[in-house]
């Protein structure tokens, strides 16, 4: 994965943590792609593999995109401003 790549993914769970659209823990997020309400999911490099099964599974339902980032769930914990580690988060819809 290229540092470019990474730096793209990064930018925009920050542009969606900004914007209000971010949906933070598997239960939350899961429950949003269930529904519909989720474009893109973004999993803790260190993401256990039945979430990883669960989440690729409704992605693949909802249409929406299943990224993997390079970030273990701790980074991705201070990354989104949060005293907690974070596994997966998801990007709202524009409707969700």
């Amino acid at each position: 994965m290229a540092k470019k790549e990474i730096d793209e993914q990064l930018a925009e769970v920050r542009q969606a943590l900004k914007s209000k659209k971010l949906v933070i823990g598997t239960e939350r997020t899961l429950k949003s792609l269930k529904i519909g309400g989720i474009q893109k999911v973004f999993l803790a490099a260190n993401c256990p593999e039945q979430v990883k099964a669960d989440v690729a599974y409704y992605a693949r339902i909802g249409n929406a995109a299943a990224v993997r980032l390079k970030y273990d769930n701790e980074e991705l914990g201070v990354i989104c401003k949060k005293p907690f580690a974070i596994s997966i988060l998801g990007v709202k819809t524009g409707n969700g």
